[in-house]
């Protein structure tokens, strides 16, 4: 989420020219950094909610980041909200039994 919103910034100040120039930097290929970037079409509440997930360095992740990229196609952010809810309750119903959420979202690294 994270590198999706610098790489945002990057462009719109024009100190990179596109996604695909930005995906040569970060040695991803374009089709990692579109993936990427579909995160800043979420709604700015999931946003948050992902950059401030809790982070270990061990167990299964809770909050998949293929089921985030699901919900960031989504246009409504109403159902992006829906979809969200039932992500993270299912996070905190794992949490309960003693597993906690990772932030997964640094694609560049997997």
């Amino acid at each position: 989420m994270a590198l999706a919103i610098q790489c945002e910034h990057l462009i719109r100040d024009g100190v990179i020219k596109n996604q695909s120039e930005h995906a040569h930097y970060a040695q991803v290929t374009t089709a990692r950094m579109t993936h990427i970037m579909w995160l800043t079409n979420l709604a700015p509440e999931i946003q948050d909610a992902i950059l401030f997930l809790p982070r270990v360095e061990s167990e299964p992740d809770t909050v998949k980041g293929i089921d985030v990229r699901r919900i960031a196609r989504v246009i409504n952010c109403g159902v992006q909200r829906g979809r969200w809810e039932q992500i993270a309750g299912r996070a905190s119903l794992q949490q309960g039994r003693g597993n906690r959420c990772e932030n997964t979202f640094v694609f560049c690294c997997q």
